[in-house]
């Protein structure tokens, strides 16, 4: 493949406490952003290729901070500024050194305005792969819309589609989602999806009897039967995938690591695998990069200010804890 990475979605302020426990009791928080595709998009960026995010953003000071750190991560940007919505907020809390719970305030927000006429042909051109998820669908019917036309106009391009499935229950209940999610699964090249995710798309249940791991392995072959990718994030497990019917599954085993913070790690390892797919690596070598990447992103209490360089990866086997 030539060319970058598109994707488009919604990046909010993120609030973050900066001590463990309840926000009830939080004395202080630090301010930054998130957002799973431009988490996904920055990822890739720091891999060394090209990438754009396509948004809205309100006209206001936190617009304004996502605005400028997207810029400053070099990504290619197509924004619309939107004076009569606020950017969206979210809240992270450490409930205990192991547990967090993420906060969204983003009812009404500039991002969930987001509509077909924000994705420009332009932002297209020369893509080689369109990332979406199944967060920005739930947004609005108007971000639903957007979705549906730019993998619409990526298709008719010859643009490679991927889909996180990343189901949010804070943003609908599975039956709403799952009939969006399935008519978007049908229309793509990729699919990502914890195995509790990937069951949305089917209609066949697992055996209750098999284990996590073969479950995920029915799954992936009941999903590339039309001939698609399929990668199942099994978190500790590693990941899973396989090539369209004929292909095999691949398994890849989790880097063994002591996490601090999880979330955005699924967003690092789609950005991993991405990242090898546009440089034509084969599927072994997309896996290897994600389960690295996806370990590598734990390792900072950020949603992605870990999300590593090549050359940090090596840091994932180094026994020596200085650099000196």
């Amino acid at each position: 493949m030539s060319g970058g990475l598109v994707t488009l979605g919604e990046t909010m302020a993120l609030l973050r406490s900066s001590e463990v426990g309840s926000l009830s009791h939080a004395a202080s928080m630090a301010l930054g952003l998130g957002g799973a595709e431009s988490n996904v998009a920055i990822g890739v960026r720091r891999l060394g290729l090209p990438a754009t995010w396509i948004g809205v953003l309100g006209q206001d000071s936190l617009g304004d901070r996502v605005q400028r750190e997207l810029q400053a991560e070099g990504l290619g940007l197509s924004v619309r500024r939107n004076a009569q919505a606020p950017t969206g907020l979210m809240l992270k809390e450490s409930l205990t050194q192991e547990h967090r719970a993420v906060w969204y305030y983003r009812a009404g927000s500039a991002g969930s305005t987001l509509g077909p006429e924000d994705v420009k042909d332009e932002a297209l051109d020369g893509a080689a792969v369109l990332h979406v998820t199944g967060i920005t669908p739930a947004l609005s019917d108007t971000a639903r819309a957007a979705v549906d036309a730019a993998v619409d106009r990526a298709r008719a391009r010859g643009i490679h589609v991927s889909l996180d499935v990343n189901f949010r229950g804070r943003l609908w209940s599975a039956e709403e989602a799952r009939p969006v999610l399935r008519s978007l699964a049908k229309r793509v090249d990729t699919i990502f999806g914890g195995a509790e995710e990937l069951a949305m798309l089917v209609d066949a249940e697992p055996s209750p009897a098999a284990d996590e791991l073969a479950q995920a392995e029915e799954l992936l072959r009941l999903l590339a039967a039309d001939g698609r990718t399929v990668v199942a994030k099994l978190g500790a497990l590693g990941a899973l995938a396989r090539e369209g019917a004929r292909g095999t599954a691949v398994r890849m085993p989790a880097v063994r690591i002591q996490p601090v913070d999880t979330v955005g790690a699924g967003d690092a390892f789609v950005a991993g695998y991405l990242a090898e797919l546009i440089v034509g690596e084969p599927l072994e070598a997309r896996l290897r990069l994600a389960v690295q990447t996806g370990a590598f992103a734990c390792l900072h209490p950020g949603d992605w200010e870990g999300l590593p360089r090549r050359g940090d990866l090596a840091l994932l086997g180094a026994g020596e804890a200085v650099a000196r």
